[in-house]
């Protein structure tokens, strides 16, 4: 039995976990940074690491308490990709506490254990499927064969797709953070006011591009005082960015020949992608699988879980700190053979 924590700082969200390779996720403690970064409209790097700096020892000694163990065997962390700063608080932490501890430390790819979340569910999938991660950094469609055993089949060329939801957000006046607040505009928008293009969905590929989205939408924005026009443009640009990730997962479904589909990162938690998502995958037969909406944003049960992981399969403990804010999901080596 090995108990793995989790450290989890790439952004603007401290997190800590317990993972146990036995009794599975024993304690899960997060500290959102949304009320710090709120009056800046967005995410202030330094601001970030002063406050990873603030939460971590409170954190990992809550999560510690609440799993009723008093230190982990392995330590895992977010390595990259990141806020360079954010990330460095949090490698730092972790092989501080490794070397006071004398356990092992094992850096963590950030996307890795997003594409990874489902993992925590109860029934989660089996290998191969494929992944659609989509959050405010990165939007990716993966084959995913195994651990470490990726192949990209397209990303966004220019926004990834949380950022386009946040900059549409902020055109149309509302607050940070953006996505969630035009998600729940949305809902109350009008089908059929407006149409948007569904980008790059008129030729071959899985590649994405939501900037000329971006600004189609721009170019059709109602005087702020009409509310009911505000709202159906929500709904416009909802449901362009979520018919074009359903027609760029359909495509990717038909090369890869997989049956089974994962939705990973902060957007996963649209409501309105799972339900347009949900309704393709029970037409086509094709097995649908997202984390909890508690952990389709940033989170270090994630974290703890592919430590776990890469230790169990044989990835040697690092050696000195490591982090970076650029690192690509497919430089990711398979496991070492054991």
């Amino acid at each position: 039995m090995t108990s793995i924590l989790g450290i989890e700082t790439s952004c603007d969200e401290t997190g800590v976990a317990v993972f146990d390779t036995r009794r599975g996720l024993l304690s899960e403690a997060l500290f959102s940074q949304i009320a710090l970064h709120a009056e800046h409209g967005g995410v202030v790097p330094e601001l970030a690491s002063r406050d990873h700096v603030r939460r971590l020892s409170g954190l990992v000694e809550q999560a510690l308490a609440e799993a009723g163990v008093e230190r982990a065997d392995v330590i895992a962390y977010t390595a990259g990709p990141g806020l360079v700063g954010a990330l460095m608080v949090g490698a730092a932490f972790a092989t501080g506490l490794a070397t006071a501890w004398n356990v092992g430390v094992i850096p963590v790819h950030h996307m890795e254990g997003h594409l990874l979340a489902p993992m925590l569910e109860p029934s989660p999938p089996a290998f191969p499927f494929v992944a659609l991660l989509v959050s405010g950094g990165h939007t990716l469609l993966v084959a995913v064969e195994g651990l470490g055993r990726y192949r990209l089949l397209g990303e966004s060329l220019d926004d990834a797709v949380g950022e386009a939801f946040d900059k549409t957000a902020k055109m149309l006046g509302l607050p940070y953070p953006g996505g969630p607040q035009l998600a729940a505009l949305a809902a109350q928008g009008r089908a059929d006011q407006y149409r948007f293009p569904r980008p790059m969905t008129d030729r071959p590929g899985m590649d994405f591009s939501f900037s000329g989205l971006k600004t189609a939408v721009r170019s059709r924005l109602p005087p702020p005082e009409d509310a009911q026009a505000r709202a159906d443009l929500a709904h416009a640009f909802q449901e362009a960015v979520t018919d074009t990730l359903t027609i760029k997962c359909a495509r990717a479904i038909e090369v890869t020949g997989f049956s089974r589909l994962v939705v990973a990162g902060g957007v996963g938690a649209n409501l309105r992608l799972r339900e347009r998502l949900g309704t393709w995958c029970a037409e086509q037969g094709v097995g649908l699988y997202f984390p909890r909406q508690a952990f389709c944003t940033d989170n270090a049960a994630m974290m703890a879980y592919v430590g776990w992981q890469r230790r169990a399969e044989g990835r040697a403990a690092a050696e000195g700190i490591f982090a970076t804010p650029r690192w690509s999901l497919m430089e990711l080596a398979p496991p070492c053979p054991t």
